[in-house]
């Protein structure tokens, strides 16, 4: 019988992973879209018997519309930013890290959508990878998104008779290189923008629940402000922590970005800036929702001066971070 890694060398595969992005603004690409991400239990983990009904019939008639809406806002002539800035991010790391590195092989894969973790993985496979690290590109590991990656990655090679040598790179929260990539990122807007009077660390949000029941993404959104925070030399009336993107009727982690924005300029608050540390390359939750919903809320309750800083995308200091993350993991290898 023919072993179809028998040509296993020393080559290492890196997979790269995100969200996802639908493959196009419209109902139809949302449908699928949407149907994948919301019936992963890591995401919603109501009972089956309560949540598949209702998604099914109720919740993928009607969000998938207004879901295109919101996507064609942000949609490129090239298509998804998300998978726009993720394909240049992955390049610049192939070029980078080929010279020193020249046994090292990257690739994209997305939780959700296209390309996927599964495409990715059986690419290796077909390389005879036999050493893959996996690197989530959620700085704030939580169950909706470094363990459902995890989730992905352990289906795929379920029923498969060989099992290559895997390493997880589990979050990178408080990283020296991301925290001081974030701080420059800041740094960077004030000088050229000038110092506001509020700057918000905006996360995704969560249910409260999960925070209860053990996930520590609450905790570690926390230590990434307080740590850029420091780095910055903010006075704590400079900048608040809080949490975006909750839908449904639970009670989510807070406090709401959405409930403090209107608030702010009624306490003297006249120009505001936010940055998103949580999403390492710019989205929906990002362009859509900080951009565009945000800015309009800050502006219609009487601020003058509204800034979204940009996520670290494929800037050099994000190439840098991901290059040292690498490195590190990979040792011994």
């Amino acid at each position: 019988m023919r072993n179809e890694f028998e040509n296993c060398n020393e080559k290492i595969g890196v997979l790269i992973t995100n969200l996802g992005t639908p493959e196009r603004p419209t109902k139809s690409g949302l449908r699928v879209f949407l149907n994948q991400f919301l019936m992963d239990r890591r995401v919603v983990d109501l009972s089956r018997i309560l949540w598949v009904p209702l998604l099914k019939i109720i919740i993928l008639n009607i969000r998938p519309k207004k879901s295109a809406k919101l996507y064609k806002a942000i949609w490129t002539k090239d298509g998804s930013p998300l998978l726009k800035i993720s394909n240049i991010l992955l390049e610049t790391l192939k070029k980078k890290m080929k010279s020193d590195f020249p046994n090292i092989f990257f690739e994209l894969g997305m939780r959700y959508g296209n390309p996927s973790i599964k495409d990715a993985l059986g690419k290796f496979k077909d390389e005879s990878i036999s050493k893959i690290l996996i690197l989530p590109l959620y700085p704030q590991a939580g169950s909706p998104t470094t363990a459902s990656t995890f989730d992905s990655v352990s289906k795929y090679f379920k029923n498969k008779s060989w099992i290559p040598n895997l390493r997880f790179a589990s979050g990178y929260h408080d990283h020296l290189k991301y925290i001081d990539a974030i701080a420059d990122s800041v740094e960077s807007s004030y000088k050229k923008k000038g110092i506001p009077d509020k700057l918000i660390f905006s996360f995704h949000g969560m249910p409260e629940r999960y925070l209860i029941e053990g996930d520590p993404y609450y905790c570690f959104c926390h230590k990434t402000t307080r740590l850029v925070a420091e780095k910055l030399k903010l006075e704590k009336d400079q900048f608040e922590m809080a949490f975006q993107s909750r839908f449904g009727y639970e009670k989510w982690l807070q406090p709401y970005v959405d409930e403090i924005i209107p608030e702010l300029p009624k306490k003297g608050v006249k120009s505001l800036y936010i940055i998103s540390p949580g999403f390492s390359v710019d989205c929906l939750e990002t362009l859509e929702e900080i951009n565009l919903q945000y800015r309009k809320l800050f502006l219609d309750s009487g601020g003058e001066t509204f800034e979204y800083i940009p996520c670290l995308n494929y800037s050099p200091n994000q190439v840098e971070l991901i290059q040292s993350i690498v490195q590190e993991n990979i040792q011994g290898w």
